[in-house]
Order: structure tokens, then sequence, then C-alpha cells
């Protein structure tokens, strides 16, 4: 698949800040997880048969534990954060750069109680996919716990001479990558800065939407786009840059795929002009 050369935040600095810096600390912190599972893996291959799997297994396996807690309680922040503080400023962001394009005045924009409905039900979807990545984090670091806790006691129990494999154990436990729903893994950085910076656009996206809308009673938006992608899939071949399209195509593709550079105007100027159709040029 063909994607655009830009970033979608090229051109928006603001939220391109907001976006780095989350993806820094997701990144930082699951790498918590990675140095954890290394260190105690170093830890376990020194064992030998006859040691006490007890005494001195169950303290390995008590540190690796409490790092986990602190990458759970760390990243859950992260997560409350994002939702309540950042996406916020970037919905604020979009909302103010649809009325600069508009020409209009900019203290127009007020967090009115339909904003604020808006952005609570994008946030509480966002917080919901974030915190299921983290749980499942958890989870896979617990399982990996457990299996190089039953390693351990193999060998020191005379059960495996050949002492623990952690080449194995990390590759039946990868917790430096992000696991899809397909199966595939990937980089913990990769997937942070796909998932934010989807959420980041969406929700500046909706911003500018939405203020069109209720500030500027605006029935069209003008779309900025990546050259040659589509309305609806970078692969349609209705082509979205340059053209007209009605609010509520606006609201019901605020991009067109992960990495969509689209950035959407309000065209207040066009209300009531006739024979106007959703994807005609601008």
């Amino acid at each position: 698949m063909t994607t655009p050369v830009q970033q979608p935040t090229d051109d928006r600095p603001e939220l391109a800040a907001l976006i780095t810096a989350a993806v820094t600390e997701l990144t930082r912190q699951w790498a918590r997880l990675a140095a954890a599972q290394d260190t105690l893996l170093r830890s376990l291959e020194r064992l030998r048969r006859g040691m006490g799997s007890t005494t001195r297994v169950r303290p390995l396996i008590n540190d690796f534990n409490r790092q986990v807690g602190e990458f759970d309680r760390l990243t859950r922040a992260l997560a409350e954060r994002w939702a309540g503080q950042d996406l916020p400023v970037a919905y604020r962001d979009g909302a103010l750069r649809a009325l600069r394009q508009a020409q209009a005045d900019v203290t127009l924009f007020r967090w009115s109680s339909d904003h604020q409905a808006a952005l609570t039900a994008l946030t509480a979807t966002f917080y919901v996919d974030l915190i299921g990545r983290v749980q499942e984090a958890v989870r896979r670091a617990q399982v990996f716990a457990r299996a190089a806790q039953q390693a351990a006691r193999d060998v020191t129990l005379g059960r495996n001479h050949a002492g623990i494999d952690s080449a194995r154990l990390v590759a039946n436990h990868p917790l430096s990558t992000v696991v899809y729903a397909n199966a595939s893994r990937h980089p913990v950085k990769a997937w942070a800065t796909t998932a934010l910076t989807y959420q980041g656009v969406v929700t500046a996206n909706h911003g500018a939407i939405n203020t069109a809308r209720l500030e500027l009673d605006a029935q069209w938006m003008e779309v900025r786009d990546g050259d040659g992608c589509g309305w609806v899939s970078h692969e349609d071949t209705d082509h979205a840059d340059g053209t007209i399209r009605s609010i509520d195509d606006a609201a019901a593709y605020p991009i067109a795929h992960f990495g969509c550079v689209r950035e959407l105007f309000p065209r207040p100027d066009l209300n009531g002009r006739r024979g106007l159709v959703s994807g005609d040029p601008a």
C-alpha cells in the first residue's frame, strides 16, 4: 500500500509535541519490562542443580514482579494524562486552527457542554484502547514470570541439566513488543507512534469539525490531505485533497487511515450555495 510521505503533524507543532512526548514516555516504560526480563534471565542463568528454588528463585521473581507493577502504575498514569490533559489540548488546537483558517475570532471557541460531550466520547474510547494494551503487556509479563520460575525449578531440581534457555523464553514471551489481534508483533515505538498519532489527529480534526458546526454554523469543510489519498481509505479513488465535503461526511471520516495527514477547514461562505455536492473541488 502506498502511504503519504508527510507526517500527519508536520505543520501542527503543538500536536506533534504532545504526541512525541507521550510516545517517548510510553517507549521508556515498555523498556522497563524488557530490562526487567533481561535482569531476571541473567540471574537465573547462574542457577545450578541443588540450589534451593524457593530461597534463590522466589526473590528474583518478586523483583521482576515489582518492576511489572511499576510499569502498570506508570503507564496507567500516562494513559490518564494523555486522555485527560493532552487530548483536550489537541481538540482545542484543532478548533483554533479551524477558526483562524476561516478568519474568525478565536475567542468564539469555548468549552461548551457540546464540545465537552464530544471530547469525552473520544477520550473514553481512546483511553480504553491504551489501557487494554497496558493490561495485555502486564498479562504477558506475568505469563513469562511463571514460565521462568518453572524453568528455574527444573534446573535446581535436576530435571533440566542444560540450564535456563533464555533465548527460548524471550522468543516465547517477547516483552519488548506489542502483539496485535492477528498475533503479529510490532516494536513498541512503532505501535505507540501509530496509535497516539491516530488518536491525536482524529481528536484535533473533530475539534475543527465541531467548531465549524457549533461556532460558525458551517455546512461544508474543505479538505487538505495527502496527494492521492482517498476519502474513505487510502486506496479509494474518490480523492480527498482539495475537495469540499459536507460537515456530516467530514465527521464520518475525520481521517482515512492510520498515518493520514488529513486536515479539515470550515467553509461557512459556501452555506446555501446551490448545486454543491460533497466531493466537489474546492
